[in-house]
């Protein structure tokens, strides 16, 4: 799995930050997504091998901009997750 973080400017509520979030669901299968209007930033959790391109693409064509974008391996943290690894 792959965690992205997009830093995304114009973003000022709750509701743009809803914008965004529906943006990036439309554009590709994503397990998570969560955006910061007060931080300005989006994250992005997924399986596949998807190019951020396709996120910054999304969320410019919604009116907001994508200043920069980070790409990180992702483990899932929790009881959970320790139960499902063994």
């Amino acid at each position: 799995m792959k965690r992205i973080i997009l830093q995304v400017d114009g973003m000022m509520c709750g509701m743009c930050e809803a914008h965004v979030n529906d943006a990036i669901r439309k554009a590709a299968n994503v397990k998570k997504v969560v955006s910061s209007h007060t931080k300005g930033t989006s994250e992005v959790i997924c399986e596949d091998e998807i190019d951020a391109n396709i996120f910054k693409t999304a969320i410019e064509n919604d009116g907001y901009k994508v200043s920069s974008y980070s790409e990180e391996p992702y483990t899932k943290r929790g009881i959970f997750a320790k139960l499902s690894a063994k």
